[in-house]
């Protein structure tokens, strides 16, 4: 098995502009949420920058943070 590459580090002389870095979802109990795998959900609990709890109608799922495949509704 192989590891996944690390991040490359910007060299402050380097002609390209360094890459951005998406700024971290914020949720909220209550906001309503669409996962790409799960579907339509409403956030029913919050682990601070670690998970958030969603009740997707069949299932609750704890989805674990940069939460990638959610965006908020």
């Amino acid at each position: 098995m192989t590891k996944p590459a690390a991040p490359k580090r910007h060299l402050p002389t380097s002609p390209f502009k360094a890459p951005v870095i998406p700024a971290p979802k914020h949720f909220s109990v209550g906001d309503q949420v669409t996962h790409d795998m799960y579907g339509l959900g409403r956030v029913i609990g919050i682990e601070d920058g670690i998970a958030v709890l969603v009740d997707f109608g069949s299932a609750q799922k704890r989805i674990l943070s940069p939460y990638a495949k959610m965006t908020k509704l």
